[in-house]
């Protein structure tokens, strides 16, 4: 799954000259939480939604409305600004950006492309919608828990169950949980769960969890 597929291309952009409260504006109506700065055809920082709560009001300032206003009027966006962006390029893969911000612990990624130039944002909610629509959870279907041993051919031996049954298999996730072992969890069109499990069951699957969904 590559990236240029589920990122926000040509996202809204400000320069370093840009004043907090006109970015400020800027994120509240596009309901949006970071912003790239760009000088010059190339990115020179971001902003978030909390490096301006941060030079917000405060209760313990000592200014009055009209100065911290006056100040506020003022400041720019290069001044709160992160100038070290964490990057992503634009022919890499989902997996690879969502390790990224896994690693960093960050909600979002700006995309660049080979001259530096921002060509998209990739956030967390579109690594969420990825998993929603990969587990196939909008059409709903019945989901399949296994708890199976980590080995060659596992995986071909469970679908080799469901084609014999004439059953179609919408997503097929794998997930290690150490010691050998692994857990499956499939999402199919299934109308008939018992004879699905049994027919595993005799191959020596045991489902561990049988759920209808929509």
């Amino acid at each position: 799954m590559f990236l240029s597929k589920r990122m926000t291309p040509n996202p809204i952009i400000v320069s370093p000259t840009t004043t907090v409260i006109d970015a400020a504006e800027l994120m509240r109506t596009n309901n949006i939480r970071r912003l790239p700065v760009v000088e010059n055809g190339k990115l020179v920082g971001i902003v978030t939604d909390r490096d301006l709560r941060q030079v917000s009001a405060s209760p313990a300032t000592s200014l009055s409305i009209y100065e911290l206003n006056y100040l506020l009027a003022k400041m720019m966006v290069k001044d709160v600004m992160q100038k070290k962006v964490i990057t992503i390029q634009e022919e890499a893969t989902i997996e690879e950006a969502a390790l990224l911000m896994y690693n960093n612990k960050i909600g979002g990624l700006v995309v660049v492309n080979d001259q530096n130039k921002v060509s998209g944002i990739i956030t967390e909610t579109d690594i969420f919608k990825l998993f929603v629509d990969v587990m196939g959870l909008p059409q709903g279907k019945t989901r399949i828990t296994l708890d199976v041993v980590d080995g060659i051919g596992v995986i071909y031996e469970i679908s080799a169950v469901f084609k014999e049954l004439n059953i179609n298999i919408g997503s097929f996730v794998t997930l290690p949980l150490g010691d050998g072992q692994a857990e499956l969890v499939i999402r199919a069109d299934v109308s008939d769960t018992d004879l699905l499990a049994r027919a595993l069951k005799d191959k020596g699957f045991i489902v561990k969890h049988i759920v209808q969904i929509g």
